[in-house]
């Protein structure tokens, strides 16, 4: 009886020790608990404009989540868009402004890490505790809490 019960309790905490990861669509919710970082990465494919109007069908592989955190009960929202381009507009001019071209391509895959010492409560840094992630979009993620 006393090795069933060890070997229980070792298997739960080894479950509790890996590393899990979830592909989540539309609506649905993905959680980690104590996790030292949580990667957030978009499965949208790139743009494809066959859709109504002649928009893309897939909303350019954009990803949006809503990131729930118990450790101080902030809800922050973020939006991963691999094929959204940012560049600054005087990349044209050839240097004439004197302004550097900034900006560029968003990304598709983004890594929160935990952190301590915070000196204000709603880092999205504070990943301590249990953190939810919601998909409000129309492409899946694939959450892995490391």
């Amino acid at each position: 009886m006393k090795k069933i019960f060890v070997l229980t309790v070792a298997f739960i905490a080894g479950m509790a020790l890996t590393a899990n990861a979830a592909q989540i669509a539309t609506g649905q919710t993905a959680k980690c608990n104590d996790a030292k970082s949580i990667t957030l990465e978009s499965n949208g494919a790139s743009g494809t404009f066959g859709a109504k109007d002649g928009y893309t069908d897939n909303d350019r592989g954009t990803a949006n989540v809503v990131v729930w955190k118990s450790s101080n009960f902030t809800t922050v929202p973020l939006t991963l868009g691999p094929n959204d381009n940012n560049d600054s507009v005087n990349g044209a001019d050839h240097g004439k402004t004197g302004i550097p071209q900034r900006g560029g391509m968003g990304k598709s895959k983004v890594t929160l890490v935990s952190q301590s010492n915070f000196s204000r409560g709603d880092s999205i840094g504070d990943i301590s505790g249990l953190v939810k992630i919601t998909n409000t979009g129309t492409n899946a993620v694939m959450v892995s809490c490391n």
